[in-house]
């Protein structure tokens, strides 16, 4: 049997550069190994920890969508699909959440930055967290597992999700012998994480990000903001240590990316590698930046394509997830 391969994006937000390298851009070079079921989703349930507004909600799931196929996914080659058209996820949620022990949440990195946060502004510790943001790795661990998952390329701050989806799964599989795939993460070491205009990490919350999708006027101005030092034009500069060499090499020819190595060695001025970054991403973007403009303009051709890869996608959580009943002594 092949193996799996599945990646999800959280539809919060705009997708930006950092998504973009650190988990599109490998994701889509994983889909090119013909030995692997691959399956991506978009994870709009997930967004409701903090999406409670129908409109939006829908705008950014479409807006998921319609950046996987901009990009060069084929929805024929893979499973495609839209998490809240796949019931069994939530079924399987339950399932699973009674194999999670509440200090395994406890330990979950984002639900322990908000108790920090909200120890510092002397709040109640659970202040603004609902349910939804505390279970949340529980979820995440039922979309992993439903797919019998074997790798799932992250980000670098998701890999205890991964974690979490195994320590739940070996559970499982302690009570009801072998039932659950463990999964393992795959991370991009060099782009784990790509610093934003500020140079702190690239970050919605942060307000640092680069939208993908950005017209051309905006994404100069956008770049023009990138935090550089006081570093004179002339002067050598470690191409290792820059911000704007880190996003130049993801959107380069490997020639251009030797021949800025050795600008950067020899001196070149921040004000000019700004500029050779906005060509060659502007470049690579052009053809991209209007698919996903006309995708946009077409949410019913969007739906057509999630529930066909809703369809595919249940002919493989249907069975499992009532296999899974079965051991739990289930009538299905």
């Amino acid at each position: 049997m092949k193996s799996t391969i599945l990646t999800g994006i959280k539809s919060t937000g705009h997708v930006h550069l950092g998504n973009y390298i650190g988990a599109i851009k490998p994701a889509l070079e994983l889909a090119k190994i013909q030995n692997h079921q691959h399956a991506y989703f978009v994870a709009d349930y997930h967004s409701l920890t903090k999406i409670h507004h129908a409109e939006e909600f829908r705008h950014l799931s479409y807006g998921i969508a319609a950046t996987w196929l901009a990009l060069g996914l084929d929805p024929e080659k893979v499973i495609f699909y839209r998490q809240s058209d796949v019931p069994e996820v939530f079924e399987l949620n339950w399932i699973l959440a009674c194999f999670a022990s509440k200090g395994l949440m406890n330990r979950a990195h984002a639900y322990k930055a908000i108790v920090d946060q909200n120890r510092q502004l002397d709040k109640d510790i659970d202040f603004g967290v609902n349910m939804g943001v505390f279970t949340y790795p529980i979820l995440m661990a039922a979309d992993i597992l439903l797919f019998q998952t074997d790798i799932v390329p992250v980000g670098k701050d998701q890999v205890q999700h991964v974690e979490i989806a195994r320590d739940i799964a070996e559970n499982f599989n302690r009570t009801y012998g072998d039932t659950f795939k463990l999964p393992e993460y795959k991370i991009q070491e060099e782009t784990a994480v790509l610093p934003g205009l500020d140079g702190r990490k690239m970050s919605k919350s942060y307000n640092n990000t680069i939208p993908l999708f950005e017209e051309p006027k905006k994404l100069r101005k956008l770049i023009n903001k990138i935090k550089t030092d006081s570093t004179p034009p002339e002067e050598p500069k470690d191409p290792n240590q820059s911000t704007l060499f880190s996003i130049y090499k993801e959107f380069a020819t490997p020639l251009e990316i030797e021949k800025m190595r050795e600008q950067y060695v020899g001196g070149i001025s921040w004000g000019e590698a700004k500029q050779e970054l906005f060509q060659v991403m502007n470049r690579f973007l052009e053809e991209p930046r209007e698919k996903y403009n006309e995708l946009m303009a077409s949410p019913e051709k969007l739906d057509e394509i999630l529930k066909s890869g809703a369809e595919k996608a249940r002919a493989v959580s249907r069975p499992f997830l009532k296999e899974i009943k079965c051991k739990l002594g289930m009538s299905v």
